[in-house]
Order: C-alpha cells, then structure tokens, then sequence
C-alpha cells in the first residue's frame, strides 16, 4: 500500500517519500524471504529446507537487510539536510542523486550478498544438518559445519561491521545535529514537527541495527537457540511489520494518499461491476 501510495500520490514526491518506498520493497523482500518458509515449517510436518533453497533464502535475506541498513542512513541524511541546512535541501537531494544513491545501494546489498554466501556455502557440512531455527542464519550455519570456521567468521564479521555498524554511527551522528538544530529553533509548532517526523525514524533504526547487532557481531555464540530465534523474530517479523504502521499511521499525508489510493480502487471494482 505504501508504494502504491507513493507511485501514484503527485503530492509524494519529496526524497523523503522515494527512499520510504525503496524502504518498503526491502522490508517487503526481507519479510518474504522467511515468513512463508517459516509458516510452512509450524503448519505443516514438512520441517526440511534444500541446500539451494538455503543459499537463495540466505541471499535476499542478505541483500534486503543490508540494503535497509543504507536506506535507513540515507533517510537519516535527508533529514539532516531538511532541517539543519534547509536553503541547500533542493540543490543536494535532486531527483539523480536520489536515483544515483538507489542504485549504489542496490549493488552495494547484492555484492554483499553473494560474498557472504560464498563465504558460508563453501564450508564443509558433514555433521548434522539439523538447525535450530527458523531460517538459515549466519550464526547456526556456523554451528553445524565441520571445519575451522575461524577465518570466514573474521570476513563475516568485517562485513556485518559495515553493513550495520558504520551505517549507525553515520545515522546517529545525524540524528545529534538535528538534535541541536531541533532545540534552537523557536517556534514550538516546528520542535514538534521535526520530532514527528524524525522519532519513528530513529526510533525503528535502534530496535533494528540493535538486534542485528547483537545476533551477528560476535565471533562465538553465547546465546542460546532460543535466544537467537527471539531476537531474530524481531528484525525478521516484528520490525518490518511495525514501520510501515510507523511511518504511515503517524503521517498525515501518507494516510491522506493511501485514503485516496483505496478510493481508486473502490471506483475501480465498481466500474468492472
């Protein structure tokens, strides 16, 4: 609905709205490469996964987290250049460097992607192939292979690093000067405005990197299986269900568009009838 929304609301134009939608169909991507597999293992008998379907849903399990990661940051940046330098807004977030940025994130999340694939599936698997999980996680493939995993958890953890840890510290360090900026300004009706609109934001980028973090920037495993799937639940399901409630809910133009958007189709069943 979101994208629908965006695609087809003339007023939803801003970089805001663009790096939104690309948001949605990586949550959307993410969602879908666990959820289905997921639900099919807890309804039904059939508990077993194949090492090619292992791999595909590893990938753009990979590829769209990763590519949140960067848009999350970039949604961070556009909100510090809207509110700490508002007169350079429109000559910074054109049209092409939203699209420029889209792309090297697109390739960035693939490549990414398929180095940590490769990193993972050229392990020897000759033990169990019995994983305590839902979907196929860096941490339990790691458990089950039979070699010395000790170098490829190096690579992975150099590339978990800057997949979510840089981003953060970029998105944090935005989020402290729209902090400062926030403060000095004097009309109350702006404060609570800029709040509005960069609260969900920052607040959907600290339970989501958090627990990303958590689960995968270690090099052992301390945590139980449990423990893993509860915290895996959350930047699975339970966060890319709850953003597009977040930034939809509490904007008011966005309710607006999908308003209309159900209207158009509204109109549309009915001129079929």
């Amino acid at each position: 609905l979101i994208m629908l929304a965006i695609t087809f609301s003339p007023r939803l134009r801003s970089p805001m709205y663009f790096f939104l939608k690309i948001l949605s169909f990586s949550e959307l991507v993410l969602i879908s490469s666990t959820v289905p597999k997921a639900l099919n293992s807890f309804l039904w008998v059939g508990r077993t996964i194949s090492f090619s379907g292992c791999a595909t849903q590893f990938f753009f399990f990979i590829a769209a987290a990763g590519c949140e990661c960067f848009v999350l940051t970039v949604m961070a940046y556009d909100r510090y250049m809207a509110i700490c330098h508002p007169l350079r807004y429109t000559s910074v977030m054109t049209v092409s460097f939203c699209y420029q940025v889209t792309f090297c994130i697109f390739v960035f999340a693939t490549v990414n992607g398929m180095i940590e694939i490769i990193l993972i599936y050229r392990l020897p698997y000759c033990r169990s192939h019995l994983i305590a999980h839902f979907f196929c996680d860096i941490p339990r493939m790691m458990n089950i292979a039979c070699a010395n995993t000790f170098n490829a958890q190096v690579y992975l953890l150099t590339l978990t690093l800057s997949v979510f840890m840089v981003p953060s510290i970029l998105i944090f360090c935005s989020y402290i000067k729209i902090l400062i900026s926030i403060f000095l300004l004097r009309s109350t009706e702006s404060r609570h405005k800029a709040f509005v609109t960069c609260g969900s934001h920052l607040v959907s980028v600290i339970f989501y990197s958090g627990t990303c973090m958590l689960v995968h920037l270690r090099l052992d495993n301390p945590f139980s299986s449990y423990e893993d799937r509860m915290l895996a639940l959350s930047y699975c399901v339970i966060i890319p269900t709850i953003n597009p409630l977040i930034y939809s809910l509490k904007n008011n133009e966005m309710k607006e568009a999908i308003r209309k958007l159900h209207l158009k189709i509204v109109l549309f069943k009915l001129d079929l009838l």
